[in-house]
């Protein structure tokens, strides 16, 4: 080991979590000291690294020598006084402030006095923990992810106190294992949480509000935004319970509304409906079987495309690639199914939609894709505003379409154009008539909270995209996004949330106006 480097690690809580991190340092070569609270807890303990390193050795990751040696390097012990002689300590106790402080005010009368103290806290305060030490300036904040063992980001935080050495062999020793490392200032949630926790709450107050079912909007973050996994299905992993917490402690520190835990969220954790662990939250996991079969897509429908542009040129590409029909000229929209406007601008759509309104035969469904306001204003302007949904495609060249249904649309018309679009091959999702339908209603306001972290200088552009691919597996950053979906169409998005809403979390922060006046991109 390289000098200020650490070689005996102590580990406090041997949960899930803290059991993971003690594989991850034995992995690493280090000795161990794995602290749990009572014999019971550390047979537990035992029971977590045994379970997890054995099955590495089944998928044939680990050999059986291998997996002895690292559990061999892991002393395992309910005394304090064993982290006598450790170089650094983390806490992985559960996340609550009193037991975190209990657990530190033990650590600072048995550990060596140039002892490094981490807490492995995911959304509490490391100042709050390091002011009630003797230490504060060998303090650190190191938040590994779930599964430690998997997870390769691990976010270090430095408060104000903490020397800039000690931050900085924490960070080494962190790639020393194979992570990677994100330093970072002490604000609630950090970099991951606050970005992630934002978002998943305004999915549960999209629910909550009737924008959108719980499928479609898991439906639409996957088929559209190419995450993972959906916010429902995401909160129910993660455990509500969990999710509440670091909402509670983002929202106590920053005052964002955004961070404000919606009230059904509130409901299903006082229910005890906690997810998976429980059998239930957001889903129902018992063994009564999945959701209903999705219905299948009929014949490729006649499609009229009023409009020139980009999206008119994708929505032809994509008609062609489904063997449906496309008729774009206005003695021809007589015999479409589907008439869809798709003009770059708004005043050119609204006399186009109006003129395919009266040349389209009364069954036809007529679909607005330039919206500049609602789609009401367009629908009611055709004549024949039953017939008339909004059309979102996320992106035009992926497998997602978005029905906006008006308060105006009759009571099969969404329906029919949903079957109409699964026709064409596309995965169809529903909501009401508002801005960003769901993917760009979700997607822009959690990118514009990452463009505000980067304006303000608590992480660079590469730190906060490796926190969400690392840290929560998405398959690109929010720096990125941005600069791949256009920051132009980010400020067209928010401005008009923010118009609609009136929450000034979705006004376009200043950096990204900045940018789009300058027609620079991020990076």
């Amino acid at each position: 080991m390289s000098e200020g480097s650490f070689s005996r690690v102590g580990v406090v809580g041997l949960g899930t979590m803290g059991a993971g991190i003690a594989e991850v340092l034995a992995r690493g070569g280090l000795a161990v000291v794995g602290v749990e609270v009572n014999q019971d807890a550390l047979e537990r303990g035992r029971g977590h690294l045994e379970r997890s390193t054995g099955r590495a050795v089944k998928r044939g990751k680990l050999t059986e020598d291998a997996q002895r040696e690292i559990l061999g390097r892991v002393a395992l012990t309910t005394d304090f006084a064993d982290l006598g002689e450790c170089d650094l300590v983390i806490e992985a106790v559960p996340e609550r402030l009193d037991l975190k402080r209990k657990v530190f005010a033990e650590l600072d009368k048995v550990c060596r006095e140039d002892a490094v103290l981490a807490t492995n806290t995911s959304s509490l305060s490391v100042t709050d923990i390091a002011v009630t030490t003797g230490r504060p300036s060998k303090i650190v904040g190191v938040h590994f992810f779930n599964p430690a063992p998997v997870m390769k980001l691990v976010e270090v935080i430095a408060t104000v106190l903490t020397e800039p050495d000690a931050v900085a062999r924490v960070a080494a020793l962190v790639k020393g294992l194979g992570k990677t490392p994100v330093t970072i200032g002490d604000r609630a949630g950090f970099v991951a949480n606050r970005l992630l926790f934002g978002y998943l709450n305004q999915a549960a107050g999209m629910l909550e509000s009737g924008h959108a079912t719980r499928d479609d909007i898991d439906t639409a973050m996957t088929a559209g935004a190419g995450l993972p996994m959906g916010p429902f299905t995401l909160m129910d992993l993660i455990g509500l319970d969990t999710c509440l917490e670091v909402l509670d402690a983002i929202y106590a520190e920053s005052r964002d509304r955004r961070h404000a835990a919606s009230p059904v969220l509130r409901e299903l954790v006082t229910a005890g409906l906690l997810g998976r662990k429980t059998g239930r939250g957001f889903y129902s996991y018992d063994a009564s079987g999945g959701d209903e079969p999705a219905a299948a897509a009929g014949e490729p429908p006649v499609v009229g495309i009023v409009g020139v542009g980009p999206l008119a040129d994708a929505l032809a590409a994509l008609c062609d690639r489904a063997g449906a029909s496309v008729r774009d000229s206005a003695a021809d929209l007589a015999g479409c199914d589907l008439v869809v406007e798709a003009a770059e601008d708004t005043e050119a759509a609204r006399a186009l939609l109006s003129a395919a309104a009266q040349a389209a035969k009364p069954d036809a469904v007529l679909l607005v894709t330039s919206v500049g306001g609602s789609v009401i204003e367009q629908a009611m302007a055709t004549g024949r505003p039953a017939d008339v949904v909004g059309l979102h495609l996320p992106d035009p060249a992926g497998t997602l379409a978005e029905i906006a249904a008006t308060v105006a649309t009759g009571p099969d018309v969404a329906d029919r154009a949903a079957a109409l679009f699964a026709g064409l091959g596309l995965t169809t999702v529903r909501c009401r008539d508002r801005a960003g339908f769901i993917v760009d209603a979700l997607r822009f306001p959690y990118l514009n909270d990452a463009a505000a972290m980067l304006g303000a200088g608590y992480a660079d552009a590469d730190s906060i995209d490796a926190a969400m691919t690392l840290g929560c597996g998405y398959p690109s950053g929010p720096i990125a996004d941005l600069d791949r979906l256009g920051l132009d169409r980010a400020v067209t998005v928010l401005r008009a949330l923010h118009a609609e809403t009136r929450e000034p979390a979705l006004a376009p922060v200043p950096l990204l106006a900045e940018h789009v006046t300058a027609g620079r991109p991020l990076r």
